[in-house]
């Protein structure tokens, strides 16, 4: 009976260490999910737009769309999470030209027609790039860009957003860090030693200095709601934080008026406007 009860705890110690090691080399597999094809467009929307291209500083050529907004109040630069490309963001680019404003939404390395493969320090890269076409090329003043990031995103837009000085920066259903986010979902697992991405949103967030909109769902069914109050808590004044409801992929359009609503105050009310 020991024997076999010997047995048994080494076979399942030898699964818990292969799956252990199958975690940290593989993670680039658990956290970046991009879809190369362009489903559609903003025409599909009936919205104008421009498909540009720019390069990094790593001479990685990517792909993004401008969408003009008449008599724009500003332009949003939309960093998407770790899922689809850009032509899964439709939903959120028709809120934002309803709102009136102007989106400049990019594709990370390896995601829709961009080049190179997907990294962390390749997606800071990335958008420092997509800062300097919005400001060199497009010629938009810092004083009309709104940096926005949705779940991988938020840390995306925060990490830009404690180095540049934009209008204001708005994370959405964005985590404290990828150590935490690691603990949460492999209890079992010693998930902050194992991690090797860092994607600090709650340092990042403490560096902003530009008026700062953190959203959160109660119902977040991938990044619980600690993590956004946590990102609050951690983030100096001027800030605002809207809950909503709805699981993680959907509460933007689950949560109704009160998501729009929610965008409009802060961008009327919390934003000081430079125009």
């Amino acid at each position: 009976m020991s024997q076999t009860l010997l047995s048994l705890t080494l076979l399942l110690a030898g699964l818990y260490v292969c799956f252990g090691a199958t975690l940290f080399v593989n993670q680039s597999r658990f956290i970046y999910f991009p879809d190369r094809t362009i489903f559609s467009t903003p025409e599909e929307l009936g919205l104008r737009y421009r498909s540009v291209s720019f390069t990094t500083a790593d001479q990685v050529k990517l792909n993004a769309w401008f969408i003009p907004a008449e008599k724009a109040r500003g332009v949003i630069l939309f960093c998407h999470g770790n899922a689809g490309n850009i032509s899964h963001r439709l939903e959120t680019i028709d809120i934002f030209h309803r709102l009136g404003y102007s989106t400049f939404i990019f594709d990370y390395r390896g995601y829709g027609k961009s080049e190179g493969t997907p990294s962390e320090a390749g997606t800071y890269l990335d958008v420092e790039a997509a800062w300097e076409y919005l400001v060199t090329q497009e010629n938009i003043q810092p004083a009309q860009i709104i940096v926005f990031g949705r779940s991988l995103g938020g840390a995306i837009a925060a990490w830009l957003c404690g180095r540049e000085e934009p209008r204001a920066c708005i994370v959405e259903s964005s985590f404290t860090s990828a150590g935490d986010m690691a603990a949460d979902m492999y209890p079992f697992f010693p998930g902050r030693l194992l991690c090797r991405f860092v994607y600090d949103t709650e340092a990042a967030v403490k560096k902003i200095k530009c008026p700062l909109l953190i959203i959160h769902s109660t119902d977040d069914d991938i990044v619980p709601f600690s993590h956004g109050r946590r990102l609050f808590a951690a983030a100096s004044e001027p800030k605002t934080f809207l809950q909503i409801s709805g699981n993680h992929n959907a509460g933007f359009l689950l949560s109704g008026g009160r998501y729009e609503t929610g965008l409009e105050d802060f961008l009327n009310e919390g934003v000081r406007s430079e125009e």
